[in-house]
């Protein structure tokens, strides 16, 4: 006789609201060292490439973890999973809150990057126990407060560091972190397992992806010291290798891969991957070098930005970001997903090079970078759209996770290379590196960027009807 599972228990506003709560304080939790990694470089002596691994190593851990968490999700119940997600993202945060330097620190952030999986987690808790109209209230209400929670941490960090100290910028939105969860774990009721996976996990390729990913930053990380180490550095060129060989072999093998590289083939998804990487790398060096230029002493030629202020200024481009779903959302609908992608290259190409020209001013920096973090909030929206309405059904999440890990290395790619420019263009004997340090990274950036217009030409209009 087979047992029927009972229907999952229906949820109430308090339990949408504790997700809410929850959602607010992962948010701040994430986005405190952007506005504050000039103080940290400063606090903990690290050189910029130093400096740009600790800004993308809580990405790189959200890449690998979040395929993982979502068919252990399907498989133990979502909020069995998310809760000891979240308890891995506390243990990160309170590690980030002691930590005395930078490789403790580190160590702090890789334990936070399981939040990237937890956010869609509970979007799968909300689905099992809600009707479908009521779902997406409360899925786009918890997406909402996840980045008005990164404003809140945005703008409280600088503040919170000056006033108190680092630690406490961490230990914050940790304390928020732990409360909201005890919350979740009492309000929310037990979800039903899934149906039993028996393809089971694909671990070699995640452990082989993880060492690539490392391997790789520590490459770009190096490179300025090319001259000197040249050994090391041929020694971490082939580990690379042999890493990216590894892994191509298991993943074509598996029974079911991490990242299905077959579906490269399709001229849809290696477009959709090339897209993203090369326009997240341009972001991304935007996103590491306006601060440090904010930071710059007056006397240099910078305009000598504390935390706090750095926080202020970086606020209107994440005002940008939120309203650059929707925005990215309504373009693909009316007028196809290559108009929007095209739009927003053109977008970030030509802030790119109008930073590197003009940067006199605060409000140069200002809205360059809001133009930037609204272009590429319009390419990601619109590659998005593509690339989960040119799969089956059934292969979107495969087609979503290569998407997710290539923007992925597109961040953690153009942050390191932003870093390693300006350690490369720091005089002997200097802190502060030389102004065409900066020029170079713009334009490098925007040449990049607009290079990717030869890929976006060739898209299908993608008009949705």
């Amino acid at each position: 006789m087979t047992a029927t599972l009972a229907p999952p228990v229906r949820i109430g506003k308090a339990a949408v609201a504790a997700l809410g709560m929850l959602a607010v304080a992962t948010g701040a939790l994430e986005s405190v060292v952007s506005p504050t990694l000039p103080l940290l470089q400063r606090e903990l002596d690290m050189s910029p490439a130093e400096g740009a691994l600790l800004s993308i190593v809580l990405l790189i851990t959200g890449a690998l973890v979040t395929p993982v968490a979502g068919k252990f999700g399907d498989r133990y119940g979502g909020k069995r999973v998310l809760i000891r997600l979240m308890a891995v993202v506390c243990a990160g945060g309170l590690v980030s809150a002691l930590a005395p330097n930078l490789p403790v620190l580190l160590l702090g952030q890789v334990l936070q990057g399981a939040m990237v999986g937890a956010l869609p987690l509970s979007f799968i808790v909300v689905r099992k126990h809600l009707p479908e109209g009521e779902s997406k209230v409360a899925i786009g209400t918890v997406s909402g407060l996840f980045v008005g929670g990164g404003m809140a941490g945005t703008l409280s960090a600088g503040p919170v560091a000056e006033t108190l100290s680092r630690h406490w910028m961490f230990a914050l939105p940790t304390i928020a972190v732990i409360g909201s969860t005890i919350l979740v774990n009492s309000l929310m009721p037990h979800d039903p397992p899934g149906r039993k996976d028996d393809t089971g996990v694909d671990w070699p390729g995640l452990l082989l992806l993880s060492g690539m990913l490392v391997t790789l930053m520590l490459v770009l990380a190096m490179a300025p010291e090319l001259g000197s180490q040249p050994l090391v550095f041929a020694a971490l060129i082939v580990v690379l290798a042999a890493f990216v060989t590894g892994w191509t072999a298991v993943e074509r093998r598996a029974a079911s891969p991490m990242i299905d590289l077959r579906m490269l083939a399709r001229p849809a998804m290696w477009k959709s991957c090339v897209l993203t990487f090369v326009i997240c790398v341009g972001t991304s060096m935007a996103v590491y070098l306006v601060p440090q230029l904010f930071a710059v002493p007056v006397g240099e030629y910078g305009f000598g930005a504390s935390a706090t202020e750095i926080g202020f200024f970086l606020l209107p481009g994440a005002v940008a970001a939120s309203l650059a779903g929707p925005i990215g959302g309504i373009g693909a609908r009316r007028f196809g997903s290559r108009a929007v992608v095209t739009a927003g290259i053109v977008i970030l190409a030509a802030a790119l090079i109008a930073m590197a020209a003009v940067h006199t001013e605060v409000w140069h920096l200002v809205i360059g970078k809001m133009m930037i973090s609204l272009a590429n909030g319009l390419c990601v929206t619109a590659m998005v759209t593509t690339t989960a309405t040119s799969v089956d059904q059934r292969d979107t999440g495969i087609a979503t996770s290569l998407v997710l890990v290539t923007r992925v290395i597109g961040y953690a790619v153009g942050a390191q290379f932003g870093g390693a420019l300006l350690t490369a263009g720091t005089p002997s004997g200097s802190d502060v590196p030389a102004p065409s340090a900066f020029v170079t990274g713009f334009v490098i950036a925007g040449a990049v960027t607009a290079l990717s217009l030869l890929v976006a030409r060739t898209m299908s209009k993608g008009v949705q009807e």
